[in-house]
């Protein structure tokens, strides 16, 4: 077992299939020694575990479990390209998107659930740039979007 799984083992996380796109684009796209996730949403099964807006219909408690749950996504989409995710150098950079109602202005706290999760998941390694970036709509109503940028090696 990789020292990765292992580690999503002893925190309790089993990593769904990567799901299948359902529209015109790819998962998960590599140049050189990068590669970049489409963005990934909290989906549990097929279903989005929360829908609406933070803020109005969500708690930043919840949009940091939903945050969460779409790291899980991501770090499915980069097992099912790499096979094994010991070939992640580093997580070089986090695009998120977060639902955002009115003169709601907390995204970081939200997607720090994304950010939290992948430093204890890959250490110092999982460190990152990050953009967190409030939106008036996401497709399908989900609360967070997250795209990730991560070096890989061979």
């Amino acid at each position: 077992m990789s020292k990765v799984e292992q580690r999503l083992q002893e925190l309790g996380i089993v990593l769904p299939p990567s799901p299948e796109p359902r529209f015109t684009y790819i998962p998960c796209n590599q140049t050189g020694n990068l590669i970049y996730l489409s963005g990934q949403d909290c989906r549990i099964n097929g279903e989005l575990m929360y829908e609406g807006k933070l803020g109005t219909e969500l708690t930043i408690e919840q949009g940091q479990e939903a945050a969460r749950q779409t790291i899980i996504n991501c770090l499915a989409v980069m097992k099912g390209y790499l096979g094994d995710l010991d070939r992640v150098v580093k997580i070089v950079k986090m695009l998120a998107f977060v639902n955002s109602a009115p003169g709601f202005a907390d995204q970081p706290y939200v997607i720090n659930g994304a950010s939290n999760l992948l430093v204890e998941v890959f250490g110092d390694n999982g460190r990152h740039a990050r953009s967190a970036i409030g939106t008036s709509e996401l497709p399908f109503h989900t609360p967070v979007e997250i795209e990730i940028i991560a070096e890989i090696r061979d």
